[in-house]
Formats: C-alpha cells, structure tokens, sequence
C-alpha cells in the first residue's frame, strides 16, 4: 500500500488532481448532453445521426496523419520550450492540410455509398467536419500537455463540455437532430480558437525542427491507425449492430448502455494524460518505468474490483436514467465494466507505454488482429444474443489487447538499450 501511496503522491504533484476533476465534471457534462440529445430527438432521428457519427468517429484519429501524437511523444525528448513549440506549428500546418484531405476523400466516398439507414449519407458528409475541428482540439489540448500545464489542460476539457451541453441543448432544442450534429462540429473549434493564444506561442520564431524527419511521420502514421483500429473496436459494435439487426432503436440503446462503461476509461487516461511526457522524459530509466507499471497495476486492480462491485448493486438504476426499459440490459451494462477492466489494468497503460518507446506499430498491429477477431465473433453473437453478443466481443477483446500489450512491452523494453527514435 506504500507503494501505491507514492504512486498517488506523484499523480497529485503533476496536477493530476486538476486533470482527474475535470475529467469527471467533463464525463458528467458529456452524460448531460446525451442525455439532452436523448429527450429532445425522437430515437430514430438520434440513431440515424450517432449511426454517421460512430463512423466519423473512427476516422478521427487519423485526422493530421497522427502528426499531434508525433508532437507529444518527440516534444517530450527535446529539450527546450522553443523546440516544442515548432513542432506545434509544423503539425498545425501540415496537419490541417491533411485533415482537409480526408474530409475530401471522406465526402467523395459517402457520395457513392448506399446506407441502409435513412439519412446516414446526409449526416456522414456534415459530421465529417468534425475530423478537422477535434483535430485542433486535441493539438492544442497535447500542447498543454507537452508544457506541463495540466491546469489550463484541465480547463480546456471543461471548457469544451460545458460549452457541447450548451450547444446541443440549444440546436437540438430548435434543429433537433441537425441541431446535435452541428454543435458536435462546431463546439472542439470554438474551444480551439478560446486557448489557442493561452499556447503563448511565438510564431514568428518559427524553424523546422531538427527531429521532424520520416520517423517522426512513421511514428504519428501508425499511432494514428492504431488509435483508428481503436476506436473501430467501439464503433464497430454499433455499425454491425446497425446493418445486421437493421434496428436504429437497438443501435441507441447500445450507445447508451455503453456510455456508463466506456466512460470509465477516463480514470485510466487521467493517469496517462497527466504522467505521459514524465515517463516519456525517464524511458531509458528501466527500475523507475518497472515501479511505475507495478504499481499502475496495483491500484487499478483495486479500483476495477470497486467498479464491478459498484455495477452489480446499482446497474439497473443507473441505465433507468435514460430509459426506464433500458434497466433489462443490466446483464450487457455487467459484461461492458468485466470488459473495461482489462483496458484499466493493461491495455491504458501498456498501450501508452509502447508508444513512448516508439513502437506505436506494435500498437497497430495488436489493434488489427482485435478488429479481425471483433468483426468475426460479432457475426457470430450479434443475431444470436442482439446488443448481449456485442458486448460480450469487446469485453473479450479488451482482455486480450491489453494482456498482449503488456507481453510486447517488456519483450522490447528488455531487447532495446534506448528509446531516443
């Protein structure tokens, strides 16, 4: 338990009580605005807006060529804040082009594609402006990161969600369905343009960093496809849902369900997003990265062991909060938590830790074989078990990708002497 205590005390010294509440208040604020969205659009018309969002969604981290992912992980390695600031104006520039290259492809495609659900097209081509406006909110978001100012992080979060409850209560108040999208579009750019100038960046000192070369492309490349192939194995459940049970009320339900879960990731990022660029700075010191892992593991087995405890009691009474109905998917809501647990105690950390020595392929590959496997047992358990067979699929895959992580990590931790590319 001193262990533990240690590892919270540094958590605490790096601010992360600050990135930890705001990251509840945000998941609250976030909850909020689903639950808005909920009571104010009919659940077809929702459905068919989250249908388009969940496939947006996945795209998302590729927006930039995952060139914000390069800046945190290169950024911590150099050394002076001028250095770390010109790796943030290259991957605005280069990123924001990329971006809009995507939403191009991405609108040209969705032109040509026969959905099923009805008004998916329309709604996938407004959102797909979402791939450039959470770009930039998340580039300046890491920014703070690299600076160490887990504060105005931490208020930057807050921000953004207190303005997505304001703006879906709004535009779907008096746009309805249209209303949710645009206000999922536009609140991370609002946001963006609100803290950009907090950076204090000079810009016109501007140089091409020296690190800035086809490793560091590679390196945000694949942290991009494997955070793409990440979060398909949450949107994938939904798509199949859709287009195998062919039932938008399903479709919303799952979404629903799954938010209480998913949401519980949080805790593991917290820890990440607060002890990322430290960790990152002392890679090559192999007993502190040991004890930190150690000790991670601990204290979210812990809290895991809490959360399911939490679940079996009170699940029902909490999925009531949407729709009375939805308590009869306790037994999913039960199966999702087993599922996240994995992700608490392996899969937040090892995943992180693999990108800080700059194996972010390995991250891609793990996440490859999981979309494979997701895709093929959903085929199998969905017609049999509906929404209870998807979520038996990730909860498995959640285990597996996080256990295989960890088997990775100390395969190249051992093999590798340093971790400077």
């Amino acid at each position: 338990m001193k262990n533990i205590k240690v590892f919270i005390d540094g958590f605490i010294s790096r601010a992360g009580s600050y990135v930890f509440s705001a990251s509840v208040l945000s998941r609250l604020l976030s909850f909020f605005a689903s639950w808005i969205a909920l009571k104010l659009i009919p659940n077809k018309e929702l459905g068919a807006v989250i249908y388009a969002f969940q496939i947006v969604t996945f795209i998302i981290p590729i927006a930039g060529f995952g060139l914000q992912i390069g800046v945190i992980r290169y950024g911590a390695l150099v050394k002076t804040l001028e250095e770390k600031n010109n790796l943030f104006i290259y991957a605005l520039k280069k990123g924001t082009t990329v971006s809009l290259v995507i939403i191009s492809i991405l609108i040209t495609i969705s032109v040509f594609i026969d959905f099923k659900l009805q008004k998916t097209n329309f709604y996938l081509i407004l959102l797909s402006f979402a791939i450039l406006t959470m770009f930039l909110f998340e580039l300046v978001q890491i920014q703070f990161r690299l600076q160490k100012n887990n504060k105005l992080f931490s208020y930057a979060d807050i921000t953004y969600n207190t303005l997505l409850v304001v703006f879906v209560f709004i535009l779907s108040y008096f746009f309805k369905e249209l209303g949710y999208a645009i206000a999922l579009i536009s609140v991370p750019l609002v946001t963006s343009l609100l803290f950009i100038k907090k950076l204090n960046i000079d810009w016109k000192k501007y140089s091409k960093s020296k690190v800035i070369d086809y490793s560091f492309w590679k390196y945000g490349f694949y942290s991009s496809l494997a955070n793409v192939t990440s979060q398909l194995l949450i949107a994938i459940d939904i798509i199949l849902i859709g287009s195998i049970l062919n039932n938008l009320e399903l479709v919303t339900a799952f979404r629903y369900i799954s938010i209480i879960p998913y949401s519980l990731i949080f805790l593991s990022q917290v820890v990440m997003i607060t002890d990322y660029v430290n960790f990152t700075e002392k890679i090559n010191q192999k007993k502190y990265i040991i004890e930190y892992a150690k000790n991670y593991m601990k204290l979210f087995l812990i809290i895991s062991i809490l959360l399911l405890l939490f679940i079996i009691v009170f699940g029902a009474k909490l999925l009531s909060v949407f729709e009375v109905e939805y308590a009869n998917y306790h037994s999913t809501l039960l199966i999702l938590t087993i599922g996240v647990s994995g992700i608490l105690i392996f899969r937040g950390l090892f995943g992180n830790l693999l990108s800080s020595i700059g194996k972010a392929n390995a991250n891609f590959f793990i996440t490859i074989i999981s979309v494979i496997l997701n895709i093929i047992l959903n085929y199998y358990l969905i017609p049999k078990y509906e929404i209870l067979g998807a979520a038996i699929t990730s909860a498995i895959l959640m285990w597996v990708t996080g256990i295989l992580s960890m088997v990775l990590f100390y395969y190249y931790f051992k093999k590798i002497n340093t971790f400077d590319k």
